[in-house]
């Protein structure tokens, strides 16, 4: 099973950051289309995914997803746009 470290945009323009092994039903919860979804989107739909990592198992998209949300903005505003980070930051786990 390989699992999906995400970033969601919500509406106000915050970012949400998680792992799950099904991106689509994921979006679809934090959406309110299915059950489910974190408290801190409930009232910031629509989101829209943004950034995608595929790991192998949980505990390597478990550590990223801690990496991603210990940076700063500025930092994933980067990652976002696809400009290289510090290797320290995001180290392939």
């Amino acid at each position: 099973m390989r699992w999906c470290v995400y970033m969601v945009r919500c509406n106000d323009g915050s970012l949400y950051t998680g792992i799950t092994t099904d991106v689509e039903r994921r979006i679809n919860q934090h959406n309110g289309l299915s059950r489910g979804g974190a408290s801190y989107t409930r009232g910031r739909r629509p989101v829209a995914l943004v950034f995608t990592d595929f790991r192998n198992d949980r505990a390597d998209a478990s550590r990223l997803e801690c990496r991603i949300k210990k940076l700063n903005r500025a930092d994933k505003d980067r990652l976002l746009a696809g400009s290289p980070l510090p290797k320290s930051l995001l180290a392939k786990v």
